[in-house]
C-alpha cells in the first residue's frame, strides 16, 4: 500500500489488475476525459504501456471503500519535460501526477479531491517534492475545478499539446507548489 486516507486506498499496480485497466480504458465514458474516445485500450496495448518495465512511472490502483476504482500515477519530471514546462534545475523536485476514476459510479462524490488532496501529502512528505505539475486539456473543467480546490494554480497554456481524439488540444500546466 503506497497511502491510505479513511476510506481511499492507493496500492502499487500488480499484474493482476491488467483486466481492471482494459475494461476502464475501453470504456467511452472514461475515454472522453483520458486518452480519449478513438483511443480505446485492448490486452496487449495495456500490457506495452502500464507494464513496461523500463519505464520510471509509479502505477497505481486507487481503491474506495474496498472497491477498485481507478488508476494514478507519479513520476520525477525529466529534463526534457522540465524544459518543455519551462523550469530549470533550480525549481527543486518537480513531480508530475495522472490520474483518472474509472468507475463512473464514483464520479461527482469528492473522491478525485480527496485522492489528488492525498496524493500532494504523499508526494511532499515522502518524495519532497517542491513542486508538483499536471496538464489537463482545457476543455476539462470538471478535472481542473477539483485540482484548483486541491490548490494547484494556472501557470501557463500548453498549446496543441495534447492529440485527444484526431486533434491536438490546448492543455493548462497547472501546479502545485510548496
Amino acid at each position: 500500500m503506497l497511502f491510505q486516507n479513511g476510506k481511499l486506498m492507493v496500492r502499487e499496480l500488480e499484474d493482476r489488475d491488467a483486466g481492471l485497466l482494459a475494461k476502464w480504458l475501453s470504456d467511452p465514458a472514461v475515454l472522453e476525459f483520458y486518452e480519449g474516445r478513438d483511443n480505446a485500450f485492448d490486452a496487449e496495448k495495456i500490457l506495452d504501456i502500464y507494464y513496461d518495465p523500463e519505464d520510471d512511472t509509479v502505477k497505481c490502483i486507487i481503491q474506495f471503500d474496498g472497491c477498485e476504482i481507478g488508476y494514478i500515477q507519479y513520476y520525477q519530471l525529466d529534463d526534457e519535460t522540465r524544459q518543455a514546462y519551462g523550469y530549470s534545475d533550480k525549481d527543486g523536485t518537480i513531480y508530475g501526477t495522472d490520474q483518472f476514476i474509472g468507475e463512473p459510479d464514483y464520479w461527482k462524490k469528492g473522491i478525485g479531491t480527496l485522492l489528488v488532496s492525498a496524493m500532494l501529502q504523499f508526494l511532499i512528505e515522502h518524495k519532497k517534492a517542491d513542486r508538483v505539475v499536471m496538464d489537463p486539456r482545457t476543455s476539462n473543467e470538471r478535472a481542473l475545478r477539483c485540482y484548483e480546490k486541491c490548490g494547484f494554480k494556472k501557470v501557463r497554456l500548453l498549446p496543441k499539446r495534447e492529440l485527444h481524439e484526431g486533434e491536438y488540444r490546448d492543455c493548462w500546466l497547472i501546479e502545485y507548489k510548496i
